[in-house]
Formats: C-alpha cells, structure tokens, sequence
C-alpha cells in the first residue's frame, strides 16, 4: 500500500522520498522529520523517555542515548541542594560533600552567606566563624568569651593569655589558696604544697584588681583563678 502510496504522490508532483528509518518504531519515515541524537523519528515518536510527552523543537537532554524534556531530566538527574532538595540548575556550591544552591549556602545559626573568611563545620552543617565559636569554642576561664587562637589551659580551664592574669579584688570572704608552680605557659605541674588563710581578704590586700601577668610563673589558686604570690604575701620564685 506504501508502495502505491508513494507512485500515486509521484505522479502528482509530490516528493515521496524515504527518509530512513524512525528509531522508535523502525518503520520508514515519509514526510516530516526529526533528526536528533544521531538518529532520524517520526515527530510523534520523538518524546521524553521518563514523560512521552512529545519533544518537538522543544530543549531536550540526552542520558545514554535517550531522549528526556528539561523538567524531567533536571528531578531525575540535576544534583540536588542539601538545604531545600531542589534541583541545581546552573551554579552550584559543593561543600561538607554535599551540593547546594549558591543562595542556599549560608550559615546554619544567623542565615548570612560566606564571605572571604570562609565556614567552620560542626555535625555536617556550615557556620560562620562568629557564631561558630560562640556556640562551640571553649569559654575563657577570665572573660567568659570564645577563645579563637591561642590559649593557656590551666586550672582545668582554658584562658586568654591576656586574662590570665591575677585576679585578687578586695572583697570580704573566706578561702583556701592552693600554690601551683607552672613548667610552662600551657601546663602545669602538680601542687606542692598548701596555705589556708583564716582572716578576710579585705584585712590582708589593700588595693584592688593586680591583673599582674602570671603565665610561666608561680602562682595561686583561689576559687578556681590564679593569684601572683605578691598578693598573699609570698616571694615570687621566678
């Protein structure tokens, strides 16, 4: 019937020529055509593996050899962003292991992108270096804020060097003091020996705050915070 098909639009002037072979359903191809893939298609027969929606002149992407429309190809395939779960459809961010929108990769506690300082990582989500230190880093023992560099450990606490520092202040209280002899600037050996005052601290100090450096040195304890020997009336073996 093809055959006689073909003579009859002949004789009327009109070209019949085979176009190949359709590779969907391998049937010969007369009239419109789509060359895609390498391949040669009825138009309805080039259509979306995922959808079978047809194709057209629409955009299209190609996955081993198939045919898919761009909605299709992007939630089958796109990578996806580890903070909404969408598909990534141009820039991406590739952090922790994970993909992420560009707009969507920003700091798990405020929400502000990164900028030149970069992200600090605690259980698989990205922080800003402020909040990441105020939430996780230890606290000094003087100051109570994080401590980002370096750091004295001492009286099973960490401390700014700068505030490692004496600490008296004329107050009225009653304490035992306790003398450590320090090897270093970051530790400590064991105490050697140990001094209880009975009066007030108001009755042995007569001025407030020494603040008097004390790292490397020797000192006290008192409460939990280091007291140059100078301020309970001890040579500073130095």
């Amino acid at each position: 019937m093809l055959g006689n098909l073909q003579a009859d639009m002949s004789r009327q002037g009109v070209n019949t020529t085979q176009k190949g072979c359709c590779n969907a359903c391998e049937k010969p191809i007369v009239g419109q055509v789509i060359t895609a893939l390498g391949k040669t298609w009825h138009p309805e027969h080039f259509t979306c593996k995922h959808c079978n929606q047809e194709l057209g002149t629409r955009n299209f992407f190609e996955r081993d050899g198939a045919p898919y429309c761009e909605p299709d190809y992007h939630n089958l395939f796109s990578p996806r962003c580890a903070y909404c779960n969408g598909a990534i459809l141009d820039k991406c961010v590739t952090a922790l292991d994970k993909t992420w929108h560009t707009e969507h990769f920003f700091c798990a506690q405020c929400g502000k992108q990164f900028g030149d300082e970069g992200f600090h990582e605690k259980d698989g989500k990205p922080y800003c270096k402020d909040d990441y230190f105020d939430m996780f880093a230890p606290k000094c023992g003087g100051c109570s804020r994080a401590i980002m560099e370096n750091y004295i450990s001492a009286l099973n606490t960490q401390w700014h060097p700068d505030c490692f520092v004496c600490r008296v202040s004329c107050r009225r209280s009653r304490s035992g003091w306790l003398l450590f002899v320090s090897s270093s600037a970051l530790s400590l050996s064991l105490p050697f020996f140990y001094l209880r005052f009975e009066a007030q601290l108001s009755d042995l100090f007569a001025f407030k705050d020494c603040k008097n450096a004390v790292a490397g040195k020797s000192f006290y304890a008192m409460e939990g915070k280091p007291v140059c020997p100078k301020c309970v009336g001890v040579e500073d073996d130095e």
